[in-house]
């Protein structure tokens, strides 16, 4: 997910360290990352399977996508349902919290799609008068 969640050989870690001194600026980062936000958006819709979230979502690595599940689900916002079947099932979904956070990302993710033609033009004109 991000470099904070590396952890640091011979400690706890850096999570730790972070967490202590700001937990919900973690979080943020967890909700608003790369993945994060996609999942929530995908999730809101249904629960699903890795891998057809992995195909909804597209172009994630199987590591990314897993790293973004288990962080989310540490931060309960997503719940992990594994069946004792064979073979192995298991679900994604959204806790309280988890379609909470969804909505509000998924606020942002469309106000930026009605917005788009006002960015497109803002940066035209940033990179004209760089140009001069």
């Amino acid at each position: 997910m991000t470099v904070s969640d590396v952890p640091v050989r011979g400690g706890e870690g850096r999570r730790s360290e972070r967490e202590a001194l700001c937990p919900h600026r973690l979080v943020l980062e967890h909700v608003t990352s790369r993945w994060g936000v996609l999942v929530l958006i995908r999730l809101q819709e249904r629960p699903h399977r890795f891998s057809e979230l992995r195909r909804a979502i597209g172009r994630v690595s199987e590591k990314m996508l897993t790293q973004t599940l288990q962080t989310l689900e540490r931060d309960g916002l997503v719940h992990r349902d594994a069946k004792p079947v064979i073979p192995p099932r298991v679900d994604y979904s959204l806790t309280d919290l988890g379609r909470e956070a969804a909505e509000q990302v998924s606020a942002l993710a469309l106000w930026t799609e009605r917005r788009m033609d006002d960015v497109l033009t803002a940066r035209k004109a940033y990179d004209e008068a760089r140009t001069l």
